[in-house]
């Protein structure tokens, strides 16, 4: 496993659940019934933490299939899954099945599968009342989006995607190349990541939300912007180290104005002096009538 992906997932994980936009979560679970089991499907779901954000914001008992293509991220599910059920009273157990979260007046199993998605294989959707993702719209292309869209209407899915990056950041202080690196990173987000050919980057969410209303699906998005204080310093370091690494990636002509700006923003993180904000969206879609 990329252990520095492990660490970035954690490092951000509460600066995505301070950004998330609690009303588009209200609009797919009053849809769901609390009379029977929900199902939902978690895609790209790293270690966990869009299924840690969401069990205790749905109702009834759940039934969770969660999917990535690296298993050793999957791996941790079970123990980041442990510590949230301590910190609420809760009990897990783990078995061949999966894991198994229980108390007093909560239920859920989680099943973790291994698998690439590129291809978006139907049966994962099958039976699920509710699919989400949390940053990851913006990695697919508009095929591959087309592809989802389909997949969730087949099964009748409500659908819930969250912290899909807009192309917009802002740092202060301001350093004279702020928008020359912000425009090279987000060409470098429009690369092929593997998920349906070139990535739609910042252009996924207006995208999500056309291709979703034209599948049938009443949809609203929100914003969930990440604001990163100064005390932030960790995140915004390595924050800024990536957007610097993208941007030499897609002008290496430019490496050395690059490397001079890193160096001033860092300057400013370590001074504690920097504050950034990373604009995203969020997006639910609901069908207006009854699953098939």
């Amino acid at each position: 496993m990329n252990e520095s992906l492990s660490a970035w997932l954690r490092l951000r994980e509460a600066a995505d659940w301070a950004a998330r936009a609690d009303s588009l979560v209200r609009h797919v679970t009053d849809g769901l019934s609390t009379d029977d089991p929900v199902h939902v499907l978690d895609l790209c779901t790293g270690t966990g933490s869009n299924l840690r954000y969401l069990m205790d914001r749905l109702p009834g008992r759940q039934r969770w299939l969660v999917v990535d293509r690296d298993p050793e991220l999957l791996a941790e599910v079970p123990e980041r899954l442990a510590a949230w059920a301590e910190s609420r009273g809760l009990s897990l157990r783990v078995d061949s099945a999966g894991s198994h979260v229980l108390g007093a007046s909560f239920e859920c199993d989680v099943v973790s599968r291994q698998m690439n998605l590129d291809t978006l294989d139907a049966s994962i959707f099958d039976g699920q009342h509710l699919v989400t993702a949390s940053a990851l719209l913006d990695l697919v292309s508009e095929q591959w989006l087309r592809v989802l869209a389909a997949r969730c209407r087949a099964v009748g899915a409500s659908a819930l995607f969250t912290i899909t990056y807009d192309g917009r950041s802002s740092c202060s202080p301001r350093e004279p190349e702020d928008d020359l690196v912000l425009e090279l990173f987000n060409r470098h987000q429009k690369r092929d990541k593997g998920l349906g050919g070139p990535a739609a980057g910042p252009d996924a969410w207006a995208a999500a939300e056309r291709i979703f209303a034209e599948a049938g699906y009443q949809v609203e998005g929100a914003p969930s912007d990440w604001v990163l204080a100064p005390e932030k310093r960790a995140f915004q370091r390595q924050l800024i180290e990536g957007w610097a690494s993208a941007a030499t990636e897609t002008a290496p002509g430019h490496a050395t104005v690059i490397a001079d700006w890193l160096r001033r923003r860092i300057e400013h993180v370590d001074a504690g002096h920097s504050r950034l904000v990373v604009h995203h969206r969020d997006m639910a879609a609901w069908l207006p009538f009854p699953r098939p």
